[in-house]
């Protein structure tokens, strides 16, 4: 008898042992889809990751796998070894990995389906309702709870499946529905007899007292060109009734008559266009100085830091190095931090490349994301992959370079679910188990990345140049709480800001203005009462969104109208606004530039597939004057007639609670400043700020990112925090604080009788309950020359410890390793 064990999409920390049945023995294969029972009725997809023949002793039963689902493993190596090292590092169950690896369509999911009992007979007088539902399960065929409702045209059939389960009259039978269906779309051809010559000029004789029918057959033949086997095209049923402009009836017509008949094409959801390809661009001194830097430190080391100024054409490089990885066979991943910036980039990676690149993110829909799984699976094309975070699950041939560009960026990390792994971090693993390097390209350096450079640890590579001769940009900094004193402020802008932005506007230049908070306002505060609404379910204030009259949550999404008086004291027309996000700096712009065009690009104007790409081209294209952006607009995106940047607030990135708070503020800062300047004309950046004494001002204006490390990691040295010691943070939810408070001091106590004052905690965090859950955090600091893995196995030994106290049964704990 043959075993597998197989990793469940579930989070648990075990792996489960079935049997194969013999007809699938030979068959199975490490890396395989099987179906598999597991509970009392519930199917799951799992994946094989061992294949043995000695029957283990468990406590449980071990039961038959339902089917095999692949006749080729879905996974190729080192895929499982790469999800053993995620789960393992960042502390989660093998299934939170397969979770957030494999598309949702990949998974067959259970789906409960209803089906009459053939034995049961009615003891009492059944009710209309109780009737219509076995009448429509009287064919003994299962059938699921939406379709009894359109069928039935009751509106809740589940309340009367209740009583008639109750009564044994209906059972509920699990079935195994697939996500994924490939999509097809129906073409037409000649029926094989009609495809005969002798009886394809009966046809014509036939149809001559048809006319429509017969004019379709003409159009067909020369769509198809099916009279010339060689060249013959297949044609699609929309194309023949676009171009021929037939009926639906017309043509059924010819199929009724056995000329046509139909036949269903599988077709892909992506664009698979032909692109025409061009040479790559060549590269300036300082770009071939840097490329041959790259390649000479790849020789020693696995990893290499790029620290290329703002604007410097790290991108040609890169595209230099992708070809020639591609020259030796093997496949590049492109990461970005975020989806904006994959469409920029697509489109000048296509111009060299085509169609050997691929683009893999969260906007694409689940079907999509199957379609470049299987392609990059099947070696379809593809051997680039342009991606966020995500796309270093993907299955890979062969990689020759990981590109993880704009390193330093925060949203490579994922917070929820788990697995909280690094995408940065986790790539560079990638990379070493297909034997291939990594490049990390910033302007901005994270610390613990230029730490690692300059211990020898990393390869490192500067390109000081900005390219085209193109200047750094002038930083010009205002003081806003001497402008409000003052009046030189007109709502947020102050009038330097005003005076340049109207000049740029005469010239025909574009604008960019930075606030790192979406919505209207912060909150809304009541004049009289000093009332200000918060979220039902979090500790936070409800934001301002003027323009869907709502105040919104932004941690659970909950959302109430903007009432029209104080909830609180009920005074009519005291609530004002307090703060300002981008909607209302797009709403206040649009008052001061009438005549500009004006667009905003947060998360609430981003939310559909296609948004990015339409916010870019527009500007790109010159339709938009003026820009207003969250972080989104910092991210290494490149518009080349951008000549002012205005960074509304920097107090608000200075002077967040975290101790990465001031290295955070100096990448945002020079990044969003970078945008600004083209050829032979040096941008301006206007920097309103209340502390224009602050030390990262000023070697934000100096470009001084070494004063920066140098500071930060004196104060990190000194306070025991990255890249000196390594973090854990622990996390703990209950819905009962009291509960919670006892729980997390016994867990902080544990510890601290193990790891003494590497512990911090327990605190409370800025933002103490989402979602109606109550959260503690606790720190954990390891040092640096320790091992993280026997401080990871001492915490989970007594985090199962307080889990299993009954008191604590609805805890959740969660570890955040190397937390952002």
């Amino acid at each position: 008898m043959k075993y597998i064990d197989v990793i469940l999409p579930l989070p648990l920390a075990n792996y489960f042992t079935y049997s194969v049945p013999d007809e699938w023995a030979e068959q199975v294969r490490i890396g395989m889809r099987v179906v598999v029972p597991f509970g009392k009725k519930k199917m799951y997809t799992a994946i094989v990751s061992v294949i043995h023949t000695h029957k283990p002793e468990l406590v449980y039963e071990i039961k038959e796998i339902v089917c095999l689902l692949d006749n080729q493993p879905i996974l190729r190596y080192p895929q499982l070894k790469f999800w053993d090292w995620v789960s393992s590092y960042y502390q989660a169950f093998p299934g939170d990995v397969y979770q957030a690896a494999v598309p949702a369509g990949l998974k067959l999911e259970s789906e409960t389906k209803v089906c009459i009992n053939p034995d049961f007979e009615a003891e009492t007088i059944l009710s209309e309702k109780e009737q219509r539902i076995l009448d429509a399960l009287s064919d003994g065929k299962p059938v699921n709870v939406i379709e009894l409702n359109k069928v039935t045209e009751i509106i809740n059939v589940l309340p009367t499946l209740k009583l008639l389960l109750e009564k044994g009259a209906i059972e509920l039978n699990e079935e195994i529905a697939e996500k994924f269906r490939p999509k097809t779309e129906t073409y037409i051809k000649l029926t094989p007899e009609a495809a005969k010559g002798e009886n394809l000029r009966k046809i014509f004789d036939d149809l001559n007292r048809a006319k429509k029918q017969l004019d379709v057959l003409m159009k067909y033949i020369d769509l198809s060109k099916c009279l010339t086997p060689a060249k013959q095209i297949e044609v699609s049923r929309k194309d023949l009734k676009e171009k021929s402009g037939a009926s639906d009836a017309v043509i059924n017509g010819l199929v009724e008559r056995a000329v046509l008949e139909t036949y269903l094409k599988e077709i892909g959801r992506l664009d698979v266009s032909d692109l025409q390809t061009a040479e790559v661009y060549p590269l300036n001194e300082f770009q071939q100085t840097a490329l041959k830097e790259v390649e000479k430190q790849f020789l020693e080391k696995q990893v290499v830091l790029l620290h290329g100024v703002t604007s410097s054409g790290k991108t040609e490089l890169y595209i230099h190095l992708i070809n020639k990885v591609l020259a030796q066979g093997k496949q590049v991943l492109y990461l970005v931090p975020e989806i904006a910036l994959t469409t920029q980039l697509t489109t000048r990676l296509k111009r060299v490349f085509g169609r050997r690149i691929g683009v893999y993110h969260s906007k694409f829909s689940d079907a999509e994301r199957v379609e470049i799984w299987n392609n990059v699976l099947n070696d379809k094309s593809y051997d680039i992959i342009i991606g966020v975070r995500s796309s270093i699950f993907l299955p890979f041939r062969q990689l020759g370079l990981v590109i993880v560009d704009e390193e330093h960026e925060s949203s490579y990390k994922q917070y929820d679910p788990a697995p909280r792994y690094h995408a940065r971090n986790a790539s560079i693993v990638l990379a070493a188990m297909h034997g291939a390097k990594t490049l990390l390209g910033t302007a901005t350096p994270a610390i613990e990345t230029y730490f690692n450079s300059q211990n020898g640890k990393y390869g490192f590579v500067e390109l000081k140049e900005r390219h085209q001769e193109m200047e750094m940009p002038e930083i010009l900094v205002v003081d806003t709480k001497e402008a409000y004193h003052k009046k030189q402020m007109e709502g947020h802008f102050s009038d330097i800001l005003l005076e340049k932005m109207t000049k740029a506007l005469q010239n025909k230049e574009q604008v960019i203005l930075f606030q790192n908070r979406r919505g209207y306002a912060p909150y809304i505060e009541c004049k009289a009462c000093a009332y200000v609404p918060h979220c039902k379910n979090c500790d936070v204030s409800l934001t301002v969104h003027k323009v869907f009259n709502t105040l919104t949550c932004h941690y659970c999404g909950y959302t109430e109208p903007i009432p029209t008086k104080c909830p609180a004291c009920g005074t009519a027309g005291s609530l004002s606004t307090k703060g300002f996000g981008t909607e209302k700096i797009e709403d206040e712009i649009k008052l001061i530039f009438p005549e500009a065009r004006v667009s905003r690009m947060d998360l609430d104007t981003t939310r559909s597939k296609k948004s990015y790409e339409r916010i870019i081209s527009d500007f790109e294209q010159h339709k938009v004057d003026i820009l207003i952006g969250t972080q989104m607009v910092s991210k290494g995106l490149d518009f080349e007639s951008v000549s002012l940047v205005g960074i509304l607030n920097a107090d608000n990135m200075l002077n967040f609670p975290d101790f990465r708070s001031h290295e955070r503020a100096f990448q945002l800062i020079a990044q969003v400043s970078g945008r600004a300047g083209r050829k032979y004309k040096r941008g301006t950046v206007i920097l309103q700020t209340s502390t224009p004494d602050h030390p990262i001002i000023a070697q934000v204006i100096r470009n001084d990112y070494a004063a920066m490390y140098t500071r930060q990691t004196e104060e990190r040295k000194l306070f025991k925090y990255p890249p000196y010691f390594r973090l854990i943070q622990i996390v703990l939810r209950h819905k009962d604080s009291k509960v919670l408070n006892f729980a997390a001091a016994k867990m902080a106590s544990d510890l601290r009788a193990v790891f003494g004052d590497r512990i911090l905690g327990p605190n409370i965090p800025v933002i103490s309950r989402i979602q109606n859950m109550y959260i503690k955090h606790i720190l954990l600091k390891v040092e640096i020359e320790n091992s993280s893995e026997k401080a990871k196995q001492i915490l989970m030994e007594v985090s199962n410890n307080i889990k299993s106290d009954t008191k604590f049964k609805s805890l959740w704990i969660n570890l955040d390793v190397d937390p952002m």
